[in-house]
This record gives structure tokens, sequence and C-alpha cells, in this order.
């Protein structure tokens, strides 16, 4: 971290001297200015050649653009997506060129014409100390525009080019955050206090109910936490996974955060649940970090214990019980027969899964109509409808087992009418099922799962849903 803060360091001196060059004081830092002025301030920083005055005049951007509301953000992004856009004139002219004679040289031209002039702003921007961090910030702000935008039916090229400002970012953001730039981190209880907030902060699947909460996910010797971390965001988790080492495949997650239960000594662990990922940073959406995440906790747990011999989720089903109760409520319901369709209307009673009859008869419905979710039912992109099987199963995991009742709580019971998955992470197995999943959208499971799928289903049709 030092090479950081020296590197920070200098940034600033660079800033600092740059500022005179520029026009600016230390005291215009915090000015406020219009969206207007801000994007005059945009062309200028990308037309200048020099490095001390790029550094200021990005800084100042930034400094300025922290201090405009919600709407004028939404309307200097608006102007940024506009003006900043590629010259299609441009494009065709270097296209028409390229044709005529096909060159190296030629090709750069049409390279450098189709690069929209956001990419090279954004750029620039991130030349300022904690600039990373102000673009990744700024990038949120875009996806509530994006939002505004759609909810406004505004004019389509307007949303285009919106939705092509944040492909600007999301591009500039892979190569930024690729996997040689993370650090892992192990999060335990002698991690700085205001780390251990943000972990509690961020948590997506299950809520951290305060330090207590936390200490029994983290401080144990049967539970552990990592982290991944980027030198642009010092102290600013990525993404967390949590893990639970036991003597076995757990079906439930109560087990796992009960408040009173003894530790498992590591000799007897011989399974590494990962019962919680988490991202962190809304602003870095589509960049990929959890497959990295997952498969390097696998072999620093498989090299620290030896006696880990599984590797699992126990994962949500978010999108579950959306597509159950519209199917159920359907004409033509994919996935379920006519009794399945009539047992499930037990679950519109309260408290339902608190009756033992109620329950298996809810059960000999419901895993059938899961398999039948997760084997055949496909989203318009030929992919399973689940986001949480999309990203486990497209890191070469193969579906396990579907857990009836996995979640009880108010949350589980609300998304995924309890049920939860186990998918699992074989070493021998990850490259061929990512392969097979990639290529041609086959979905690894287990003979168990799949003995649950139903014979007499009709032939599924690709479903648009909302996705998660």
């Amino acid at each position: 971290m030092a090479a950081i803060s020296f590197f920070g360091d200098l940034l600033q001196t660079i800033s600092d001297r740059g500022r005179d060059l520029i026009g600016f004081g230390r005291g215009d830092l915090g000015a406020r200015a219009s969206a207007q002025e801000l994007v005059k301030l945009c062309e200028d920083l990308i037309s200048r050649r020099g490095e001390a005055s790029g550094v200021a005049l990005a800084r100042l951007i930034l400094e300025r653009y922290a201090t405009l509301g919600p709407s004028e953000r939404g309307s200097f992004l608006r102007l940024v997506a506009t003006e900043f856009a590629a010259d299609h004139a441009a494009v065709d002219e270097a296209i028409a060129a390229y044709r005529a004679g096909p060159s190296r040289a030629a090709l750069s031209v049409l390279h450098d014409a189709a690069e929209p002039r956001s990419q090279e702003l954004i750029r620039r921007l991130n030349l300022a100390r904690d600039g990373t961090r102000a673009l990744v910030r700024m990038r949120e702000d875009l996806f509530g525009l994006r939002r505004d935008l759609r909810r406004e039916e505004a004019d389509p090229d307007l949303i285009d080019a919106a939705d092509s400002l944040d492909s600007d970012f999301e591009h500039l953001f892979a190569s930024w955050f690729n996997r040689g730039f993370l650090v892992l981190r192990h999060i335990d209880w002698t991690t700085p206090a205001h780390i251990l907030e943000k972990i509690i902060r961020y948590e997506a699947v299950h809520e951290i109910a305060g330090w207590d909460d936390l200490r029994r996910r983290i401080e144990p010797t049967d539970r552990r936490c990592f982290a991944f971390f980027h030198p642009a965001l010092v102290d600013e988790p990525l993404i967390f996974v949590e893990v639970a080492l036991t003597a076995g495949i757990s079906p439930a997650i109560a087990p796992i955060l009960a408040h009173e239960r003894e530790p498992l000594p590591l000799k007897a662990a011989t399974t590494a649940i990962f019962y919680s990922i988490s991202n962190c940073q809304k602003g870095l959406a589509g960049v990929t970090f959890g497959n990295f995440l997952i498969k390097q906790v696998v072999e620093d747990l498989a090299r620290e214990i030896p006696s880990l011999k599984t590797f699992v989720t126990l994962s949500p089903v978010p999108g579950f019980a959306t597509w159950l109760d519209r199917e159920r409520r359907s004409d033509a319901p994919q996935g379920l027969t006519r009794e399945d369709v009539e047992a499930l209307r037990l679950i519109d009673e309260p408290d339902w899964h608190a009756d033992k009859a109620t329950c298996e008869a809810v059960r000999k419905a419901m895993i059938p109509a899961a398999a039948a979710y997760f084997l055949r039912v496909k989203n318009e992109r030929g992919r399973p409808l689940d986001p949480v099987a999309r990203f486990h199963l497209g890191n070469g995991a193969r579906l396990e087992r579907l857990n009836f009742l996995g979640d009880v709580s108010a949350k589980g019971l609300a998304q995924s009418r309890g049920l939860m998955v186990n998918y699992l992470y074989d070493l021998s197995a990850i490259e061929k099922n990512h392969e097979t999943y990639a290529n041609l959208g086959t979905v690894a499971a287990s003979s168990a799962v799949s003995r649950e799928l139903r014979t007499n289903l009709p032939p599924m049709r690709a479903v648009a849903l909302a996705e998660a």
C-alpha cells in the first residue's frame, strides 16, 4: 500500500502544479458549475496534451461533478452521452477508405474513428487522484439516468447514446479491473473495523445483523471470508464470499447461520460451503470477479486444509418464485402438471411451511417443477432463467441438489418459496462443464436432480423475463 500512497501523492503534486497552468487556484476546486460548464471543461481536457494540466483539469471536473445534485448529474451525463459519441460521418469515411485500400494504417484510422470520444474522456478523468473511485460512482449515476430515460419513454436515440456511454464505462473497467490487478485478502476479526463495516453493509444474500452476527461468521475456525480488492480502491472490497467448513453438504442455511453452535474442528471438515457471494460496487456491474474469486478460494482452501474434498455452494434461487407463480396461474403452465398446479395452491396459505402434511404435498409438486426450471426453462438467449444459476454454471459448477425449504426466512420464502440449491465445484470437471455450457448451453446436473424432471412435460418455449 506504500507504493499506492506514493503514486497518489505524486498525482497530487502534479495536479497542484497543473492548477496554475489551467488558470485555477486551490479555492476553485470546490466551486459549483453547471452541467454545460462541466462539458466545456471536458472538451478542454481531451484536447490538452500536457500531463500536469490534464491531471489538474481531471481533478477539477470530478470535484465539481461531486457538487452537482442528482438532476444536474443526469443533465451532465446526457450531454456527455450525446456530445462525446463517435462521429458517424468519420466512421463512414474511414470504412470507405479501408475498403478502397485495406492496410494497417487504414485499419488504425478506422479504429480511431469508431472509438467514441467518451472513452478518451473517461481515461483522462481517471488521471485524477481517486479518479477510478469517482468514475465508478459516476457510472452508478448513469444507471439511474438510463432507468429514468426508459421510464419517461425518451427519444430512442438518447436512450441508445446513454447505453453506449455505459458500454464505454464497462469496456474500460473490464481492463482496469482485470484479474491481474486484484488482490485476495482473508477477512477475519483482526481486519480493520472500517473494512468490516463495509462487509456488514454490502452483504446482499443473508443480512448481517450487526457486529455480533459478523463475528459469528468470520471468527470461528470453521468459518471464513475472502474478498477481492483493487489498488485503485484501497480498503473498498469489490466482492466477497463467506464460507462454512462442514462435515457434509448442508441442505439449509439456518444451521450455518445459527447463533448457538459448536465450531467444527478443522481436521473433521470435509466440505467447504460457499453460502454468500456479494458484489460491493454497483458501478462495476458487468465486470467479472466472482468466477476468479471462487476458483482461487477453492485452490487456497484445498492447499490449506487437505481434508477438504468437496466444494459446493448453498445458493438462493432469486427468480424461482416469480416464474413458479406465473406458471401456476397460466392457462398453459410450463414445467407443471395440472396436479402440480393444484397442490401448489397450498403455498398461498400463510405459514404453509409450518404444517408437515402441507409441506409434503408441496414438496412433491415443487421439486419436479424446480428441476424443470433449471434444466428445461431457458431465456431468449438459450440460457437458464435464474441469474445465480447462470453465474455458477458458467463457472463450470454442476447443479448438485435441490433443497426444499432450504431457506424459510421471509426473504427466502418470498424470492424462492424456500428453495435453495447446491452447486458443486468439482476441480476435475470444472473446465469441461464450462466449455459445454458456454458452447452448447448444456446444464451440468447430478443424476439426483435429473431424476426429478418429469418425463411427460411438453416442449418449453423461451421465456422473456426481467433478469435480476
